[in-house]
């Protein structure tokens, strides 16, 4: 699989430095980084037809992947307000 949509690196684009910082020094945030990066995968496998998956199961990953994201995106926000 090549670019996958909603990668993080293309959801910050402005913050692509404060997101690689938080990802090498903050446990939690790398956690969440790649939980996210796990369900966003899901997510493109099932678009493009290599997984099977319900209707009710893509729906519940794409709710995931943005609770996921709006964690990252304040973590992001407040770590770039304070500099990182």
């Amino acid at each position: 699989m090549s670019h996958k949509a909603h990668e993080l690196a293309a959801e910050f684009p402005e913050d692509l430095e404060v997101l690689h910082h938080l990802k090498a020094t903050r446990g939690h945030f790398a956690v969440l980084a790649d939980r996210y990066d796990e369900v966003n995968g899901a997510i493109h496998r099932i678009e493009a037809a290599l997984e099977a998956a319900s209707d009710a199961r893509l729906e519940d990953l794409k709710k995931e992947r943005l609770c996921l994201l709006d964690q990252l995106g304040r973590m992001i926000r407040d770590a770039g307000a304070v500099g990182a």
